[in-house]
Formats: C-alpha cells, structure tokens, sequence
C-alpha cells in the first residue's frame, strides 16, 4: 500500500506544479481552490458511506479509493503527504481510541 500511495502522491504533486488545468483532471479541481477540492472529498465520502451500507464490496473499494484520490489531492494542495499521516498514525499507535480524543484539545 506504501509504493501505492507514494506513487499517487508522486502524481498528484507532478499535475500540480504544471497547472494545467485542460490536461489534468487534479489541475483543474486545483485551480477551483481548497474549497472545491474539500467539497469534493466531501461527496466522495458521502458516496463511499453509501456504498459500504447499500452496495456490494466493488462499489465500496472503488468509491473508498476515490476518497482517498481526493484526499490525497487536498493534502497535496496544502503542501502535506502520506508520509505526515503515517507520522501521526504512529504516533497513536499502542494508545486507546478514547484516551486519544480525550487529550485532543477542546
């Protein structure tokens, strides 16, 4: 998962620093702002709910991997990768769910 992630970021870095919004689909939802890329993983994440209630396993993997596209794009876009959400994710690592948002601030 690790090369696959890497290797989609490397992507979605390259479509940015061109900016060619006619060619590359990241581009153009880049030009439109943070905003509409959060809009869209927004709806992609309403659509992935959807599917892992009311559809098969296929809808679900497709729909959950373009949330992650789309997330990926707005980390990307915020000058953020993978590589700051695995620090995080392991930095919880071995502490419990509830003891973890219990020490968020309030």
């Amino acid at each position: 998962m690790g090369e696959t992630l890497e290797r989609l970021q490397a992507v979605i870095d390259d479509r940015l620093a061109a900016g060619d919004a006619g060619a590359s689909y990241v581009a153009n939802l880049a030009a439109k702002g943070r905003g509409k890329i959060a809009q869209k993983l927004g709806e992609e994440a309403v659509e992935t709910v959807i599917a892992a209630v009311s559809e098969d396993d296929t809808a679900l993997v497709g729909e959950a991997s373009d949330l992650i596209f789309h997330l990926a794009i707005l980390l990307a876009a915020r000058g953020l990768g993978w590589d700051m959400i695995a620090a995080e994710l392991d930095r919880r690592h071995g502490t419990s769910g509830h003891a973890e948002k219990a020490s968020r601030p309030q």
